[in-house]
């Protein structure tokens, strides 16, 4: 990186963290976006300061959108946007749609993702095979990490304003969840 660094922003995803940075040369029109350390998008020489830059995130190809606007002579204001939204909106939503779990097992951290309108799983950026079945107060999804029997379940609060509780239950035992 060089000292053109304007922006850096850190994104959670079902399959991890991803550190973006944005390199813009305001006196030679250079634009470079990095993922996670890796040079995505480089652009030299470009004659309009202002603009936009639009590039995938993650294994879903998440599409995010850097924003760059002149804020007052040769000041600029650099905005980052995943899914069409502004990342704080983004990350708002992302709580309500998705359950967050780090746990260390066996020597290793591991970020557990509920993805709640699919019931997917991921672990560590790699989508975990399970198994779900009904049960008399709600939903259990069966899946293992290592040699560690794993289970969400998803019971109604019984309020309608607080919806669907999901916990995590690891060898029987319940983990806390965790706010990103």
């Amino acid at each position: 990186m060089s000292n053109d660094l304007a922006g850096v922003w850190e994104v959670a995803l079902s399959d991890g963290v991803h550190r973006i940075e944005f390199e813009h040369g305001t006196t030679t029109g250079k634009r470079v976006i990095s993922v996670d350390g890796k040079e995505i998008l480089r652009r030299d020489w470009m004659f309009k300061l202002v603009g936009k830059e639009t590039f995938s995130v993650g294994q879903s190809d998440t599409k995010a959108t850097i924003n760059i606007d002149a804020v007052s002579g040769f000041a600029y204001e650099y905005t980052l946007e995943i899914n069409g939204k502004s990342l704080k909106k983004y990350m708002e939503n992302r709580s309500k749609v998705t359950s967050t779990w780090v746990l260390n097992l066996d020597g290793m951290d591991c970020r557990v993702v509920l993805e709640k309108d699919t019931m997917d799983v991921w672990c560590n950026g790699e989508k975990i095979e399970t198994a779900g079945e009904f049960v008399d107060d709600g939903t259990e999804t069966h899946f293992t990490l290592g040699d560690h029997n794993c289970c969400v379940k998803a019971v109604s609060s019984g309020k309608r304003r607080d919806g669907i509780i999901h916990t995590l239950l690891v060898d029987g035992t319940e983990i806390a969840e965790c706010t990103e």
